[in-house]
């Protein structure tokens, strides 16, 4: 799935709110709903951009990390099937 919004997209909207204007305009203006501008407050609220790209890199490394665990653990498992059967 594509972002619509990059993460220096995304703090810059938070930092345009948080400079004194209104949620409504700036939502409005970037055409997102308010839950949305919210949800993305608490994701990279007090982020500058650069801890974002760290938090997205960081994000991936652990997606990769999971995915090599789960295969690690499907192997284990059918070694221990191959290994409990009686021949």
């Amino acid at each position: 799935m594509k972002a619509r919004f990059t993460d220096e997209q995304i703090i810059a909207m938070i930092k345009e709110q948080e400079a004194g204007g209104k949620t409504a305009d700036v939502c409005r203006r970037h055409g997102i709903s308010s839950a949305t501008f919210y949800k993305y407050k608490s994701k990279y609220g007090g982020m500058e951009p650069s801890d974002a790209k760290r938090l997205r890199a960081l994000e991936d490394e652990n997606g990769k990390l999971k995915k090599l665990l789960a295969e690690q653990m499907l192997d284990n498992a059918m070694l221990r099937d191959i290994n409990s059967k009686k021949w």
